[in-house]
């Protein structure tokens, strides 16, 4: 079993898995000043996400990682169950 996320977590690791998403996009939809929405932060610090380069930084591409991929199936196979 796999470590529990916050709603908002699994909100933005469906974001990044739903298309191909570039850092400079994620940063305008994701980056926050404020301390209590560290989303993007957490995620990359829990190894949710990673960047993968693809020259300039703000055109790399943002991805789930294994961990953040099992965390979304697993919470997704959880959800049809109870539906």
């Amino acid at each position: 079993m796999l470590e529990p996320v916050g709603p908002l977590t699994l909100q933005f690791l469906a974001w990044v898995a739903s298309r191909r998403r570039t850092y400079a996009e994620a940063m305008e939809a994701w980056q926050t000043s404020c301390p209590r929405h560290t989303v993007w932060e957490d995620a990359l610090i829990d190894g949710l996400i990673q960047v993968q380069s693809q020259g300039s930084s703000r055109q790399s591409d943002v991805i789930l990682t294994a961990r953040g991929r099992a965390i979304l199936d697993e919470c997704s196979h959880k959800s049809i169950q109870t539906d």
